[in-house]
């Protein structure tokens, strides 16, 4: 297993690859690595001559400095899990400067409106963030396919608008939500929850599946009061919103149309750890 700490070295070892045309994949994290992550790498070492994995915790994509200083950093771990899985894959973790020099802004970004539902009314900058740090390993790393998980779905269209509009040559591959044996959605997140938590967090994806349920025969009203409800019942856990929208443009739904799909989407604050789920309804 080979690690990078700077760019500059990553795209001398890699160059040769391009000139070779030797399909390249990439699965951008964020390090502290779970089976998720690892479904993702195992994806594309099917698919690609050369797989990369790049462990930068981000900061321009968090609005909660607390969120960003008590993220999970788990190196160590997770070179450990990558070279159990396959000693062939490439490592880039560099550092923040490596990455910004020494501006550490984002670029922004205008996703055709994508980035002001759910998440984006939530953590404003947070997609300008992301399509920073996504177009700059694009750049570095050159793949020809990049692999994210359908859990962050909103983020899934976001960087699938930014390649379009920045005529981007690499394929988005979205591959399924992992789930722990409870159902929870497996989460870098999850980390830093007490076991006690960790186990009565299932209950967001349970609320998921009814709510699915209820979609085939119910008005959605009935269906927002019932999770509502629901979690208004729940001791250690606040939602913080759930929203039935559009599977294309994100938008809320008023009302259901047979031709169209759609998706429910969750965010749940359990303490100071905030996490997100979604689910297909159609």
């Amino acid at each position: 297993m080979t690690v990078f700490n700077n760019q500059k070295e990553l795209k001398s070892h890699l160059k040769p690859f391009l000139e070779g045309n030797k399909t390249i994949g990439l699965v951008p994290t964020m390090g502290a690595l779970h089976n998720g992550h690892l479904s993702l790498l195992k994806k594309s070492l099917l698919q690609n001559k050369i797989t990369v994995i790049s462990i930068f915790v981000n900061p321009t994509q968090f609005n909660n400095l607390e969120d960003l200083k008590k993220y999970p950093r788990t190196l160590e771990d997770d070179l450990k899990k990558i070279e159990e899985l396959n000693s062939d894959i490439i490592v880039y973790a560099p550092t923040i400067q490596d990455i910004y020099g020494e501006n550490v802004a984002s670029t922004s970004f205008d996703y055709d409106g994508l980035e002001h539902q759910m998440e984006g009314k939530q953590r404003p900058g947070h997609f300008d963030g992301v399509g920073t740090i996504v177009k700059t390993l694009f750049e570095i790393v050159k793949p020809q396919r990049a692999y994210f998980g359908e859990k962050d779905y909103q983020q899934v269209l976001i960087v699938k608008k930014m390649v379009e509009k920045h005529n981007l040559q690499v394929k988005i591959v979205v591959c399924p939500i992992l789930r722990e044996k409870n159902g929870l959605a497996m989460s870098s997140r999850n980390e830093r929850l007490t076991p006690q938590e960790r186990a009565e967090a299932s209950f967001i994806y349970q609320t998921l599946l009814k709510a699915k349920e209820m979609f085939q025969t119910e008005d959605l009203d009935n269906i927002y009061a019932f999770v509502k409800q629901s979690f208004k019942k729940q001791k250690i856990m606040q939602l913080e919103y759930f929203t039935i929208a559009d599977a294309k443009t994100l938008l809320e739904i008023t009302k259901k149309h047979k031709t169209k799909k759609y998706r429910a989407f969750i965010a749940v604050n359990i303490g100071n750890v905030r996490l997100i789920d979604t689910i297909s309804l159609n």
